[in-house]
């Protein structure tokens, strides 16, 4: 089974929240290689908090400054390496691994996050945002996709908004997995319960055969 990489239309959009979900639904581990900013904590540290440290890998990069990764690996002296992070990814499964912000996230001068998915030979999940402006920003992030010919397993989508969500499924082409609603302290219980609701589609999405 191939890593499962979740990435989204943007920064702040419920990429963690969403990893914690599918990696307690799929009974997998989480791995973010990349973390920038931790002053207020870091995502695998969150992620722990829900689904048990056991099962979560400490990053490879762990970067002070919340800025782009490429502009805080700088700041340390330090360039991000996708063959590098290829190298220690944990060979355990499901694995899923948490990526930084979008598609298009510089991990150095020369490289995005897409590069990244693109080394691992990752499946993707895409997570959108029920937000004003999100329909533009998911079905580039889809576009890209297809440009690029990334294997997509489907939209989880996150927050209520309009209800828009069958329409992005529609235009984009890729499957709905299932969406998560808006929750102001997603603490442990509330993980647990949507891994179960999303459980069943997810595992078709994946091709999974229990």
């Amino acid at each position: 089974m191939q890593p499962i990489f979740i990435t989204g239309i943007g920064t702040g959009i419920g990429k963690t929240l969403v990893s914690a979900v599918v990696t307690e639904a799929l009974g997998g581990h989480y791995w973010k290689p990349v973390q920038a900013g931790y002053d207020e904590g870091t995502d695998a540290g969150w992620v722990g908090e829900r689904i048990g440290q056991k099962r979560v890998f400490p990053e490879l990069y762990r970067l002070q400054l919340p800025a782009s990764p490429h502009i805080a690996a700088r700041e340390e002296g330090v360039e991000i390496n996708p063959d590098r992070i290829a190298a220690a990814l944990p060979e355990v499964r499901p694995l899923i691994v948490e990526g930084a912000g979008g598609l298009l996230v510089p991990l150095n001068d020369r490289q995005f996050v897409i590069d990244l998915i693109k080394r691992l030979d990752a499946t993707v999940i895409l997570v959108s945002r029920n937000y004003l402006g999100s329909i533009n920003h998911s079905l580039l992030t889809a576009e890209v996709c297809r440009m690029h010919g990334l294997r997509v397993a489907g939209w989880i989508f996150n927050d209520q908004y309009l209800h828009y969500e069958q329409e992005i499924v529609q235009w984009s082409g890729i499957p709905h997995i299932g969406s998560i609603p808006f929750g102001r302290v997603p603490g442990v219980e509330f993980v647990a319960e949507q891994a179960g609701k999303i459980g069943p589609a997810l595992r078709r999405a994946l091709g999974i055969i229990q």
